[in-house]
């Protein structure tokens, strides 16, 4: 996972890596190779090559966490209550508008309101993935939309559409057509 698109790691997933890392160095020391090295503990091997390099300039040391990248601005009081606020819904806080959904810029609305903290939007998304929060897109779907008519379609009339698949000779996904001999 690439940190700039999870939005950091949190507490429990930085001790899970580094458990990760002071296992390789155990085997650094054992003068295990890279490759088995890789296939076991499931990483790339540049990491490996990477902690390697580290382990032999400072020693375990070098391949333990240095902490979170980014402190949280919030405590873990404010997020509470945040949470409890974004579980009441976008309604209960004076959008009343068609969309009845969080978006980023209506959480961030919500802390600066609430706590007198700004984030960026992306702040904002990093803070929501870090606590285990993801985006929710709703399903757009006509007003007119009949599922009971859509079921009988998808069971009587596309079967007769589709037809039978030719299984009397093997098929090709080549575009070319066989050569007539």
């Amino acid at each position: 996972m690439r940190y700039a698109q999870g939005g950091g790691l949190t507490p429990g997933e930085q001790e899970k890596r580094e458990r990760v890392r002071l296992e390789a160095a155990e085997r650094f020391a054992r003068g295990e190779k890279t490759e088995a090295i890789t296939k076991e503990l499931r990483v790339t091997s540049r990491s490996v090559r990477r902690w390697r390099h580290m382990w032999q300039q400072g020693g375990v040391q070098a391949l333990r966490s240095r902490g979170p990248v980014s402190v949280e601005r919030l405590s873990a009081r404010q997020w509470a209550r945040l949470e409890q606020e974004l579980k009441r819904g976008p309604l209960a806080h004076g959008w009343d508008d068609e969309f009845q959904g969080w978006t980023l810029k209506r959480v961030k609305l919500l802390i600066g309101r609430m706590f007198h903290v700004r984030y960026t939007i992306q702040g904002v998304w990093k803070l929501l993935r870090r606590h285990g929060w993801s985006a929710q897109v709703p399903p757009r779907r006509a007003i007119e939309r009949d599922e009971e008519a859509i079921e009988m379609w998808r069971t009587g009339v596309w079967p007769r559409v589709k037809g039978p698949r030719r299984t009397w000779e093997p098929t090709s996904v080549s575009r070319t057509r066989r050569a007539r001999g």
